[in-house]
């Protein structure tokens, strides 16, 4: 049996804050869109207190900012980068263009094709995302994108030195120090100073993401990556330090972000409260961490592996951590998850910062159709085909029926005229 020892927030409390940030996000658009330019600069004053000459570094502001960082930040950003890079280039190595007669005279194929243009997001704020510029400026390059830019916003009016060195050391185009939604809305829409692009990608709070799925049709989009989710899966081998440790260690993301125990442990389910509290009494970022978990925490016990199996795929998590005596029985198993972390030894922090895998990954329950950010989100498969003039005429006769089944008159025109083409004594 499945019992809900903690409630997060209700579904009609979720839907009425989506619709309060849709209409904000749909003015916002609207304004960006008509006034461009001026329309984000005002923005970014009123949000960021920041309005610059111009938005996008120079080479030589970027060089300076890179070169006020210790050589142990640098050092850092490059081995996670490493990291990044070669998963991402093992990932590409899987995906081939291919060709193939699947008829004598008819020969198919598709090519994977690199978008042209593509902006990433990386959000700032009190959390400046350092990572986020690796997991979407690096994995576009490694998918061969001519042309990233860049945008994170300032962190209390100035550039933030680590992100902006990591998009640059990324390979980004274009950086530009702006946020929110006019970071997303310039990028995707256009304006005079900042070209726009084929696609947006990146996380980023509601109204960033709220901004993507607004844009999406003008734009193309990785997914929409909203607040942070963790869900963890733990049975009586674990223990309750550390399944606090990581619901806080993604709670802290935001006040919105849902954390969720998911346990066959009685004594654990009973114990997470008082150690969560005994844990917020000295993290720093208690209070955004300690908010997430008293509106959209959640305990949930359950009697068997079965029923956690059941009610994970039901939640469909974004990170989903395995602290169980057999991680991998859920890796076999499990069919909705934005990313597994398996086992006590591995924590979805290592995900966000370092490991190699994408931590742009789907959010309120997208993981039942999509995965993550990867570098085959950065490639359009596009077809192709190629027929003979003797296999046209023996296609062109089972097309020129089968349109005339569905009553396209104009259709089986275009069959007929290569079968009275190229079908010699077989012509109709």
């Amino acid at each position: 049996m499945i019992r809900y020892l903690k409630k997060g927030a209700s579904e009609s409390d979720k839907l009425e804050a989506d619709r309060k940030v849709r209409q904000t996000v749909e003015a916002i658009l609207d304004d960006i869109a008509a006034r461009g330019d001026a329309a984000v600069r005002e923005l970014s004053a009123k949000f960021d207190k920041w309005q610059p000459e111009s938005f996008r570094l120079t080479p030589a502001e970027i060089a300076a900012l890179i070169d006020s960082l210790p050589p142990q930040v640098i050092d850092d950003i490059k081995f996670a980068q490493a990291q990044i890079r070669r998963f991402a280039e093992v990932q590409k190595s899987a995906l081939r263009d291919v060709e193939v007669e699947t008829l004598p005279g008819v020969t198919l194929g598709h090519r994977n094709i690199p978008v042209a243009s593509v902006g990433c997001y990386v959000p700032g704020g009190r959390y400046p995302m350092v990572a986020s510029a690796h997991m979407s400026v690096l994995t576009a390059k490694v998918a061969g994108v001519k042309r990233v830019a860049a945008c994170t916003p300032p962190l209390n009016g100035v550039p933030p030195a680590a992100t902006v060195a990591a998009m640059s050391l990324a390979g980004a185009d274009e950086i530009y120090l702006l946020g929110g939604i006019q970071a997303v809305a310039a990028m995707g829409l256009g304006t005079a100073s900042i070209p726009a692009v084929d696609m947006l990608v990146g996380p980023g709070n509601a109204f960033v993401a709220e901004a993507k799925r607004q844009l999406f049709g003008r734009v193309g989009i990785d997914l929409l990556a909203g607040p942070t989710e963790t869900l963890i899966i733990a049975d009586d081998t674990a223990d309750a330090e550390m399944c606090a440790t990581d619901l806080l260690g993604q709670a802290e993301h935001g006040p919105t972000s849902p954390a969720i125990l998911l346990t066959t442990s009685a004594k654990i389910a009973n114990g997470i409260q008082a150690e969560i509290d005994r844990q917020l009494a000295r993290l720093v970022t208690a209070d955004v961490a300690g908010v997430a978990w008293r509106d959209y925490g959640q305990v949930i016990l359950c009697d068997t592996d079965e029923e956690m199996l059941a009610e994970a795929d039901r939640i469909a998590s974004e990170h989903v951590q395995v602290l169980t005596r057999e991680p991998r029985w859920f890796l076999q198993r499990m069919t909705n998850y934005g990313s597994l972390f398996l086992g006590k030894e591995t924590n979805v922090a290592y995900g966000d910062k370092v490991i190699g895998t994408n931590h742009t990954l789907p959010t309120k329950r997208a993981a039942r159709y999509t995965g993550g950010l990867w570098v085959g989100k950065f490639l359009k498969t596009v077809t192709y085909q190629e027929v003979s003039p003797e296999a046209t005429a023996m296609i062109g006769a089972y097309c020129s029926r089968l349109c005339a089944i569905e009553n396209f008159a104009a259709h089986k025109e275009q069959a007929d005229l290569r079968v009275r083409r190229y079908g010699g004594k077989n012509a109709a």
